[in-house]
């Protein structure tokens, strides 16, 4: 017969690391947060403070979901101070304003505006649930994930090829997606209809649910650089993500939604009685017979209604970047910040390397707890920061290498209304 202290002694020891709250952030933001490179970042390596900092919009949505906007901080320890008074459970970044936005309510009307921002993207899983059949809604796997990977290959690509775009950072949402940071002052300076510009180049998916056919570009269009570009990259892996992986084709209600998209009526319903006859068909084999009998008939009839360009369509359609075009194209809109710990997983929303796009598994980003129970496993009793992390260092590793490639403003953001899209030739 066991003791009472022996009984104590043999449970599992609720210390609280598990929870996300005001308690287990304040020490994340106090041990693990890497302050000191996230000024660097957002105050490009300048020697003092300057306007893109200081002018800077933060907004903390904190216990009870209280939304605080137009937060700003004179330097990095004031910032400090503040993420670790208040603990936030997110932190967005916003744009760069005539003044500091803490001094908003208090300013004439127009006298306090956005001036400039990077350039942003948020790709989202939940833009692909048309597609995806493994997955549905916050959920993702291994399988789905290779969405994200084509589309940062994709724009990765062609922001630096057709842009002229250098400094870019990827970082994973904490759950379902990944957002873009382009940080070169061209970028930033980019009013709304620069955004807009960008953002319309790198659309190809247009039409809401009930469009079966989402790309529709000309033959003239297919030979454009970035089309080519994308297509190299779409024919890498669209074999096994879209017909192995999803398995697009395997059941009537799937082919069903891919046969719609089809621009002849009378291929959609031979396809749909031959696969109705032999449904245990492989995606790969349906797919195979879709596209000989598309080609078959496009050699009789040319391009008319598309069917010679339904493959290349299709293929870009079933895989190509879904951009939420409103996260790009304002201004004023704010990103969640990388390094924010993500309140449904609690996973940590870290940076990922240009090469990491095919070898990165969202699955192994550190989750809060662990970070917490790593930090107070540590034998020394002093704590240097974010380095002090085994589970962290590679992820400070690529921020660092990120941040050491910016450089201070050559001029200041607030004295400009951030016209340069017109100098960007599309």
């Amino acid at each position: 017969m066991t003791s009472d202290h022996e009984d104590t002694n043999t449970m599992a020891v609720d210390d609280g690391l598990d929870e996300i709250s005001p308690m287990t952030l304040g020490l994340y933001y106090q041990r693990v947060f890497p302050h000191e490179l996230y000024y660097k970042w957002l105050n490009y390596n300048a020697k003092t403070p300057s306007n893109d900092f200081t002018h800077r919009e933060f907004s903390f949505t904190i216990n009870g979901d209280v939304y605080l906007r137009y937060q700003s901080f004179n330097d990095g320890a004031d910032f400090q101070r503040e993420l670790q008074k208040l603990s936030p459970n997110k932190i967005d970044i916003g744009a760069i304003f005539t003044a500091q936005p803490k001094y908003a309510k208090t300013l004439q009307p127009g006298v306090f505006k956005a001036v400039s921002k990077e350039l942003v993207f948020d790709i989202d899983m939940t833009d692909y649930d048309e597609v995806r059949t493994c997955c549905r809604g916050g959920d993702i796997c291994n399988k789905c994930w290779k969405f994200m990977t084509v589309a940062m290959h994709i724009l990765d690509k062609a922001l630096r090829e057709d842009f002229g775009f250098e400094k870019i950072m990827w970082v994973y949402s904490g759950r379902r997606g990944v957002h873009c940071w382009v940080c070169d002052e061209r970028a930033r300076k980019l009013d709304d209809a620069g955004r807009k510009a960008v953002a319309g180049y790198l659309t190809l998916i247009r039409g809401g649910a009930e469009q079966g056919k989402k790309v529709n570009l000309s033959q003239r269009a297919g030979y454009h650089p970035h089309v080519l570009r994308s297509m190299e990259i779409v024919e890498e892996y669209f074999e096994d993500i879209v017909l192995i992986d999803q398995e697009v084709l395997l059941t009537k209600e799937r082919w069903t939604k891919i046969l719609s998209a089809l621009p002849d009526e009378e291929l959609r319903k031979l396809l749909d009685a031959r696969w109705s006859k032999y449904p245990n068909t492989s995606s790969v084999e349906k797919w195979s017979e879709m596209i000989d009998a598309v080609d078959k008939k496009a050699s009789k009839r040319g391009n008319k209604f598309g069917l010679g360009t339904f493959e290349r369509d299709m293929m870009l359609q079933l895989i190509y970047p879904r951009l939420d075009e409103n996260v790009t194209t304002h201004l004023g809109h704010l990103l969640k910040s990388p390094f924010c710990i993500h309140p449904k997983t609690g996973r940590v929303c870290t940076p990922i390397d240009a090469d990491q796009f095919d070898s990165y598994d969202p699955m192994s980003v550190p989750t809060l707890s662990q970070l917490l129970r790593e930090v107070n496993s540590s034998s020394s009793s002093q704590n240097n920061g974010p380095k002090d992390s085994k589970l962290m260092s590679e992820h400070i590793a690529i921020f660092e290498k990120f941040v050491a490639t910016l450089s201070p403003s050559t001029e200041d953001h607030t004295a400009a209304n951030g016209s340069g899209g017109g100098s960007l030739d599309f």
